[in-house]
This record gives structure tokens, sequence and C-alpha cells, in this order.
């Protein structure tokens, strides 16, 4: 069984990632029941535990450090975010930020599997290029859901 097949620290479903199927249709009480945040969370540990270690030591201050900052930034901004899901603009500025760090993630992946193939596992990089790459595009998809959910939206007092 893969790295991803594993379930990291008992989370989640299969990987360590949330089943899908099983979480369509309950309610949204905080950011750890948004479906992208624990994805990228978990992907997060993935990539601290068995990406980063193995990039030469001259990547330290380069692709090491921005690697550890962005894979870190993206649940961090969609929970953020979410604590100010009621302001107009507040929640779609970070679901962005998020956004653009997971991008910059799914780039500094590509580049540690073209630049140090001989070093990390080039099947688990394609893994997490494409849970970074569904991230964005799941980023993306809440922001515009949240817009229409938000626009109707009637306040109960």
């Amino acid at each position: 069984m893969d790295i991803l097949g594993q379930s990291l620290n008992g989370c989640g479903g299969a990987a360590g990632f949330v089943n899908r199927e099983a979480s369509i249709g309950k309610p949204i009480r905080s950011f750890h029941d948004l479906e992208v945040y624990q994805n990228t969370y978990h992907a997060m540990l993935i990539v601290y535990q068995h990406i980063i270690p193995k990039l030469p030591k001259e990547e330290k201050y380069d692709l090491v450090s921005q690697l550890r900052r962005s894979v870190k930034a993206i649940p961090r901004l969609i929970a953020e975010g979410h604590s100010k899901r009621h302001q107009k603009r507040g929640f779609q500025k970070y679901l962005d930020d998020a956004m653009t760090e997971s991008n910059e993630t799914t780039v500094s992946l590509y580049q540690v599997r073209d630049l140090y193939p001989n070093c990390v596992d080039l099947e688990l990089c394609e893994k997490l290029i494409d849970i970074y790459d569904k991230s964005s595009r799941q980023i993306y998809n809440l922001a515009l859901a949240w817009d229409k959910f938000k626009n109707r939206r009637q306040r109960v007092e």
C-alpha cells in the first residue's frame, strides 16, 4: 500500500482524505467540515513527511522554504476565511489567497518532480500535484457557491 493509501494518524477516510460520497449533504458547521480543508491539511502532512526531507540541502532556503510556507498556508487561509464568512468579501479574499497558494504549491511540486527525480517518489509527486490541482478547483468552486449563497441569504433575526 502506498503513502496515500494509508490513513494519516487515523484522520479521515481512505488515504486520510475525505470520502466525498460520505460527506455529501452534511451541513458545514465549521471549516473542519470542508472537504478541501481536510484534503489540503492531510496533503500538507504528506509533503512534510515524504517530500521535503528528501530534497537536497542546497534547496533549504529556496524550494524547501517556499514549499513549507505554501502547503501550510492553504488550510490556514481556508480556516481564517471561514471565520470571516459573515463579511461581504471576507471569505472570498481568503479563498482567493488559498487558491493562489494551492497553485503555487502545484508549481513547486512540478519543480521538485522535474529537478530532483532521483530524490523523491515520482508517483507520490504526481498524486500530490493532482490533489493540489483538484484543491485549486474546489476552492474556486467554493468561492462561486459561497458568493451565490451569500447573495440569496436572508438575515434571520
